[in-house]
């Protein structure tokens, strides 16, 4: 049906280059939109059967889910919710892994006014605590196929002196609430909760690699916002089946698990998996028929490995990377295996995708892209100056606060809120250069800048030289004291099976980074090591081998 095919174009305004480049998107969003009743409930209405979510679960069962199904089961979970109290502006922790009840549950919390807080299934007790206390929760909704989850939950309980409301999903337990038995005694209708589109109705917790997680937190106009993601970024058939490698714990689902590809009425694929196995994941591609797909690039490096020619993927149409560097060699034989080029974006929590290449754009292999129409992106030096073409600087979004795909703030933080986002540009922490053509090559967080005898060095570059090389399975470049040099840059690599830490190897680590990129950027220090330290997100704790180095 067209009537659903163009549904959501009601929201946006789009414009197009002389190429048919995206070059204008703003966003047309009623007072009272809400995505739970304006798009999972209206393509219930225009079209109850359209496929909306397939999940494949651990044991490879199949559950099918179409628009009407949600719209009458997010009614249902609304109602059960309401029945326990939750209302509008209630802060609901969701600690559901992949399992589907997260999108029954993110969609009837939207419905209720309530806002929802996606939380990965690492967390401990220490984490929760902290958690409970600083957004107020007043409920959770947790999976009950993986261990120790609600007991981290009532530990933290105990601790912050609170008693939650605790749903259980796909598990029973004394004291929890069955989220699958009692959502069927609910009613598949439900009035209309009158809400605000500047309402609060997503909060995430950033595992900064420094410091405290913020609260970052959204409006129900970011919704909206995501439908570029989908349409222009990973170019989501409304049609096709979309394939985003992310737990809903992260932001990372917002961009490619919901809002824009639910948005144009696509069909979701969710694979519940614990661990990631490259052949599974390929399998299911091909089983599937899966037509967008959008991983991390260690993901395609990790498939083309494993032999990209063993599977049919013909009917992929389209895919997309972010999160890390992006090696030539993984681009060019993805490219050569499947005819697809991978199209990267770079963005945050605190946004959608900042810098992308959108369709209809020609990708560099390494660049981010060029600025998403909806944001007025530059690069600045430590004065808030522009900088010029091929100088490293931050980059910025010239916006004020509530500019729509930007978070709000950071919650119940004034301060951290003002450091990030004042005289009306919000300050990414992040840094790159942009080329002649437009295109940004990304360098490093600020904090991550190495400043080596006059140079400013960013990590990205070198690291993503570092693991193309066979011995690298993972490393993390830093800048390390020297009493000349100021700094100078070291490499901390975890090998990949097969290789042993040695000198000679060592001399040939740096031989490769300096025949690879300017010689000035190459590895004074290697160091070998069995795991780096990570957030509890994956990311690469930089921050902490520094420390460990001035504190030698």
């Amino acid at each position: 049906m067209e009537q659903v095919k163009n549904y959501y174009k009601r929201f946006v305004e789009e414009g197009f280059d002389e190429n048919g480049i995206l070059n204008k998107f703003s966003i047309n969003c009623p007072d009272n939109f809400n995505f739970g009743y304006d798009i999972i409930d209206k393509y219930g209405e225009l079209e109850p059967d359209r496929r909306a979510l397939i999940h494949v679960d651990l044991q490879e069962n199949v559950h099918r889910f179409s628009y009407g199904d949600l719209s009458k089961l997010s009614n249902q979970a609304a109602n059960l919710f309401a029945s326990y109290g939750i209302k509008k502006g209630d802060s609901v922790m969701l600690v559901l892994k992949r399992n589907y009840q997260f999108w029954i549950s993110m969609i009837a919390l939207i419905k209720l006014g309530a806002i929802g807080i996606p939380a990965t299934h690492l967390l401990t007790t220490h984490d929760f605590t902290y958690r409970f206390e600083r957004a107020d929760v007043k409920a959770v909704i947790c999976t009950g196929d993986h261990m120790d989850i609600e007991g981290y939950v009532e530990e933290a309980e105990k601790e912050n002196g609170i008693t939650l409301t605790k749903f259980i999903a796909n598990g029973q337990k004394d004291g929890w609430i069955s989220f699958d038995e009692e959502i069927k005694k609910m009613p598949e209708t439900m009035e209309r909760v009158p809400t605000d589109s500047k309402d609060l109705m997503l909060l995430y917790f950033t595992s900064g690699t420094t410091g405290y997680p913020k609260m970052v937190v959204h409006n129900h106009r970011y919704a909206l916002a995501h439908i570029q993601t989908a349409a222009h970024w990973q170019n989501v058939d409304p049609d096709g089946i979309h394939l985003t490698i992310s737990d809903t714990g992260w932001a990372k689902a917002a961009w490619g698990k919901m809002y824009g590809q639910m948005s144009i009425g696509s069909c979701i694929f969710v694979y519940d998996f614990d661990k990631f196995v490259p052949l599974d994941v390929l399998r299911i591609i091909e089983q599937f028929k899966v037509t967008s797909f959008c991983a991390p690039p260690t993901m395609y490096r990790f498939f083309i490995k494993e032999g990209l020619e063993n599977f049919d993927l013909t009917h992929l149409k389209y895919s997309c990377i972010a999160g890390e560097a992006l090696n030539p060699e993984v681009y060019n034989k993805w490219l050569q295996y499947t005819g697809l080029k991978l199209m990267e974006a770079f963005g945050q929590t605190e946004s959608t995708p900042i810098l992308a290449n959108l369709k209809g754009m020609e990708p560099k292999p390494g660049s981010m892209g060029k600025p998403s129409p909806l944001y007025n992106v530059d690069l600045v030096d430590d004065e808030d100056n522009s900088v010029p073409v091929g100088e490293v600087g931050e980059i910025v979004i010239r916006a004020e606060v509530g500019k729509d795909g930007l978070f709000l703030g950071y919650y119940k933080d004034e301060e951290i809120t003002s450091d990030a986002w004042h005289d009306g540009v919000y300050h990414t922490g992040d840094t790159a250069w942009k080329d002649e053509d437009g295109y940004y090559w990304y360098v490093g967080r600020n904090d991550d800048v190495i400043k080596a005898s006059g140079y400013r060095i960013g990590p990205f570059e070198i690291e993503s030289v570092l693991i193309a090389h066979p011995s690298v399975l993972e490393c993390a470049v830093t800048g390390a004291p020297h009493p000349v040099r100021g700094q100078v840059v070291k490499a901390t690599i975890v090998l990949a099976k097969g290789y042993t830490a040695s000198e000679e190897l060592k001399k040939e680590l740096q031989e490769y980074v300096k025949k690879n990129t300017a010689p000035y950027k190459y590895p004074r220090i290697v160091e070998f090591v069995d795991e780096l330290p990570k957030t509890v997100s994956g990311k690469i704790m930089r921050g902490k081998i520094r420390k460990q180095d001035n504190d030698q």
